[in-house]
């Protein structure tokens, strides 16, 4: 019997879910002897527009799409998923202060957080939507409560790893595959360390290849840090298309084996490494067995510089969990 996937997509109207619903319908994620069902929800007046999307599915004709279910309850959305792809979330308006954005957003992830309770015993859930990473603790905090398994909450870090790994490989005039173990600690903001220490090129340490640390401690981390407002700056709206193939990036490395020796990027519950808060999600350095379970890589050398910059995002995060901690 071949496989059966069920992903909720929320949000599934806008550019993000415009960008990564047909990757997902084609097999290319779980592979193309994998049959997928797909849950979209979305707000209901955003229901219309989701029909179209829909539409355009169903003209796509893709053979291994066996059902859309579209609907705005997220208890109908959840109901015996595998995958939850929770993109949805209110923008960030004009003079809004990060704070509140986030008390916007949090009963979003209150309700959301409570409807997966519905899920199968299996489901994984990443939430992309801003600021995924304590959304990501929201959702997980009324999550456990239906049962589901804190481990299987993560945010997105992977489009900051692909930025991080893309600048790197510019930089040094390689090709992106030769950049590896590149880590994101922290926070999706601009507090996040992008990782050079431990990065490599070729195998070879990040340093010996590029050779200017002072490029590296200081113009690359603001680069990263800052890509997000420069992509805004440019094209006049936030990253769709990058952000779509970081998630689906992020899917296909749970859901494989991770490499010998490499690691990829993801925000996830605490469990105590490398000192910080157990009760915030937050971006480490992981690795995947292949069969949805993955852990956080141990031992890695900190510099003091390194150690500065955890401190930073790890205050930014308790100071988010601050904010929303009434909707625990």
């Amino acid at each position: 019997m071949p496989r059966s996937v069920r992903i909720a997509v929320t949000g599934a109207a806008g550019q993000i879910g415009y960008a990564l619903l047909p990757r997902l319908a084609s097999g290319e994620v779980f592979g193309h002897d994998t049959r997928i069902s797909l849950s979209l929800l979305e707000i209901t007046p955003a229901l219309p527009a989701l029909e179209g999307v829909v539409m355009e599915l169903q003209d796509c004709a893709f053979p291994l799409l066996d059902d859309i279910r579209v609907t705005d309850s997220p208890e109908e959305a959840f109901d015996g998923i595998n995958w939850g792809l929770l993109v949805g979330s209110k923008p960030r308006g004009k003079g809004m202060e990060r704070g509140d954005l986030i008390r916007e957003n949090g009963p979003i992830f209150v309700g959301q957080g409570q409807a997966l309770a519905k899920a199968a015993a299996d489901v994984r859930i990443l939430v992309v939507g801003n600021p995924a990473n304590t959304n990501c603790l929201i959702a997980m905090k009324h999550g456990i409560k239906g049962g589901v398994p804190r481990e299987r909450f993560h945010a997105m870090m992977r489009l900051d790893q692909n930025r991080a790994s893309a600048q790197l490989a510019q930089k040094a005039g390689v090709k992106v595959a030769d950049v590896t173990n590149m880590t994101i600690w922290g926070n999706h903001s601009a507090t996040q360390y992008p990782d050079t220490e431990n990065a490599k090129i070729n195998g070879r340490p990040c340093s010996d290849v590029i050779g200017h640390v002072s490029w590296l401690q200081g113009e690359f981390i603001e680069l990263i840090q800052q890509r997000g407002a420069a992509v805004i700056a440019a094209r006049g709206l936030s990253s769709a298309a990058s952000a779509a193939n970081a998630a689906l990036d992020h899917v296909r490395s749970v859901e494989g084996v991770t490499a010998d020796g490499d690691w990829f990027s993801a925000a996830i519950p605490g469990d105590g490494s490398y000192g910080i808060d157990e009760d915030l999600i937050f971006s480490c350095p992981v690795r995947s067995d292949g069969k949805g379970e993955i852990s956080i890589v141990q031992g890695l050398e900190l510099s003091e510089f390194s150690r500065g910059k955890l401190l930073a995002t790890e205050k930014e995060l308790q100071e988010e969990r601050t904010v929303v901690q009434e909707m625990f």
